[in-house]
């Protein structure tokens, strides 16, 4: 479903149009949202308006509330199953209870997407997948994976990290959104090398962080992470130690052993740690792809590229327990 065809179909529901294009933003990336953030979208000041589109909501069944602490503030939950079967979501996550943590990470996010209306919004696995794959003609191998093993077999999941991508209107230049929630970009790193082989299928990319302010002074982190994954290419003879390196790991080799001594101290950083957790499960076609210069010459021409985004928002007392969910 296009979005139009979505806003169209929860009005159906007894909404006005720019109700329902605030609850398709919802559904579609959070599944709670606050009072503010529909004052955002509707570009209005708070009050009689707001306070009977949520009391609306409850007394329908459509959504739940719960306090957030403050004197005014509640948190309201959107999920209804017929208001997500209206936009094709009938089993979408955000419909779920969650923990408090999780619901202010997702309020963020949400607060991203709200600020940037222009664009085209991908939000589900589905339509993400549909638009690399038959829009833009890229193999789903290209696509960032992960694999769930259990005893009947294996479920490849695409886009396992949930966060929305912008398109602009030419489906050129695509925005992947990244929630920081740690002031050490241990799992940003691996974020990027599972989209790596997406980004140099793209003509025009960028990678937006968003940093909630109690984060801010980790910039400088996520900005030199983002440089050793993406646009450091190794030379050939690192990476072939380094493939030997992974090699060995892999199979337990242990004992006195130089050159595994050696190999181990040397490629203890960070970058090498996101690497072999992706390659674990891409095989040896991720350590290829770090001798190609691409993804260097699109940041370099302007193509490609990190945008570190300071949230405005402080999400009141509840922003230190966000990322211990």
């Amino acid at each position: 479903m296009t979005r139009e065809e979505r806003v169209r179909a929860v009005a159906a529901l007894g909404f006005t149009e720019r109700q329902a294009g605030f609850l398709v933003a919802v559904m579609l990336h959070a599944g709670v949202c606050v009072g503010r953030q529909y004052c955002a979208y509707c570009r209005i000041t708070y009050g009689q308006k707001v306070v009977d589109f949520f009391r609306s909501l409850l007394d329908r069944g459509y959504a739940t509330a719960r306090p957030t602490g403050t004197a005014s503030g509640r948190l309201f939950h959107i999920h209804n199953k017929r208001l997500y079967r209206a936009i094709g979501e009938a089993d979408n996550r955000h419909r779920r209870p969650t923990t408090l943590p999780r619901a202010i990470e997702r309020l963020m996010v949400l607060d991203a997407v709200l600020a940037d209306p222009d664009r085209n919004w991908l939000a589900t696995e589905r339509e993400k997948v549909a638009h690399f794959t038959l829009l833009l003609q890229v193999p789903p191998r290209d696509l960032p994976t992960l694999v769930f093993r259990s005893d009947d077999g294996e479920t490849t999941r695409y886009f396992p990290d949930k966060s929305p991508i912008a398109v602009q209107a030419d489906d050129q230049t695509h925005v992947f959104v990244y929630l920081a929630t740690k002031d050490v970009p241990v799992d940003f790193r691996s974020f990027l090398e599972r989209h790596a082989e997406l980004f140099r299928s793209l003509s025009a990319w960028r990678v937006r962080v968003l940093i909630p302010l109690h984060l801010r002074d980790a910039v400088p982190a996520y900005k030199a992470a983002f440089h050793e994954q993406l646009v450091s290419p190794l030379r050939p003879v690192v990476l072939e130690e380094l493939r030997w390196f992974f090699h060995a790991r892999r199979g337990g080799t242990v004992g006195a052993n130089m050159r595994l001594d050696h190999a181990g101290r040397a490629f203890a950083a960070p970058r090498f740690r996101a690497l072999y957790r992706v390659w674990l499960e891409h095989g040896d076609s991720v350590l290829d792809a770090t001798l190609s210069p691409v993804l260097a010459d699109a940041v370099q021409r302007g193509t490609g590229g990190l945008e570190c985004h300071v949230l405005p928002h402080r999400y009141q007392h509840l922003l230190p327990l966000v990322g211990t969910a």
